[in-house]
Order: C-alpha cells, then structure tokens, then sequence
C-alpha cells in the first residue's frame, strides 16, 4: 500500500456539522497528526452548537484531541438537522476561513453521508477548497451508509484506546445514544484496520489527487527511489 502524504502539514482545517463529529471521524488521527507536527495550526468550524453545553464540550475536547496545536475554534448556531436550509450561511463561513490562507490539509465529513447536515457541509467543502488534500471521515450511525474508504490511517491499540476515552470524558451530553459505545468505535476501527495490515485504523474518503514523482536518487536507476508523495 503506498502512503499519503502532504508535503507539509503546518495547517490543518477541521470542519463539522455538529459538536462531536470531528474527533468521532477522525480523533485518533489528530492524535497522530498533532504529535508529529508540534505547533500545527489547526482551524475547525463545527456548524451546530453555540451558545450550549455541546459547544462547551467540543471546545474541551478538540483542546484535548490537538495536543500541541495552535487550536481556533468556530461554532455556529445553525439548528441541529436544519443545515440546508440554512446554506448561505454556511457557505459564508467556509469562504471567510478560505481567506484566511493556505491549508496543507482539509479533513470533513463524507460526500455520500446519509445525515443531511454531514451531506450538505461535505458537498461544500469542495467549493471553497478546490486544490486541496481533502479526507472525507465516516462515521457509523443507523441509517447504514458506510462505503469503501480509499485512505487509511493505522493506529496502534493505545492511540484507538486514548481516542474513546477522551469521546467519553468530553462528550457526557452523548453516553445515552445507542451508537455511542465503546464497541461501536472499537468495531468499526477494527474493520479498518483489517484493510491496510493493522490492528485499528480510521478511514477517509478522497474525491480527486494529483500524482507527483519524486525525482530519482542514486543507487535506483530503474525504480522511483522513494514512495511517491500523492
């Protein structure tokens, strides 16, 4: 399998229709991410949610899934299960941070996701970041809309084991939703790491990439020397 990766990674935005979605889809490859990279800017815009106890929750708990990071967070007050009827000021808020800068990396929900507040913010995150390394996460719900991700990022047992400790330390507002269990992010980062030869992962979905070549190195006439940076 070959491996992704941004040239750089010194900004990161984060975007989600609702406070939890973010480090549901993707907390344990902030995790990663933010470690790596110590002092990463990170951006998220989470739509639903100002001015209660889930904005509360969130801004404690992307503090915690970002360790390291220059964190900005935006929450909205756009009604939970309303978001596309409340477009416009969607799209106002993903074009103001569009100007702000350059991102190296865009991390969202899924275009083919069943919620239409997911749906409706996925389908315009490509409208504002057009040339941009863009992973789509998933998130296990009732409606059954899972599909075959094409990215994948391992995680080793303690990072998976961190990841659900901290959605259930920041996310109390939650524990009684039935998909919100131990088992349920367990199984489903099981399932995916099974696809790429690891124990646990997280998966993301990529609408359109560029390949680059690497140049040559010495030593390798007749290969490309290092694993190509998509």
């Amino acid at each position: 399998m070959l491996s992704l990766l941004p040239e750089r990674l010194d900004r990161m935005l984060l975007f989600g229709a609702h406070c939890d979605d973010i480090p549901i889809g993707a907390g344990g490859t902030l995790l990663e991410l933010c470690r790596s990279h110590p002092g990463v800017s990170v951006t998220a815009l989470v739509l639903t949610g100002a001015g209660s106890l889930r904005e509360e929750e969130e801004r404690a708990a992307l503090a915690a899934f970002c360790p390291g990071a220059k964190l900005d967070v935006i929450v909205m007050d756009l009604p939970d299960g309303r978001v596309p009827l409340h477009w416009e000021r969607a799209k106002h808020a993903l074009e103001d941070l569009r100007q702000r800068g350059e991102p190296d990396l865009v991390i969202g929900p899924s275009p083919h996701d069943a919620h239409q507040d997911h749906r409706t913010l996925a389908q315009m995150i490509p409208t504002a970041y057009r040339d941009h390394l863009t992973l789509g996460y998933e998130i296990l719900k009732w409606e059954g809309d899972l599909a075959q991700p094409s990215a994948y990022m391992p995680l080793a047992e303690p990072v998976l084991r961190e990841k659900i400790a901290k959605l259930n330390e920041h996310y109390g507002s939650q524990r009684d939703r039935t998909w919100f269990d131990d088992e349920t992010f367990r199984g489903l980062a099981r399932v995916r790491g099974v696809q790429c030869h690891a124990r646990y992962a997280e998966a993301f979905h990529i609408a359109k990439m560029t390949l680059g070549v690497a140049p040559l190195t010495g030593g390798d006439p007749g290969g490309l020397g290092t694993e190509p940076v998509l």
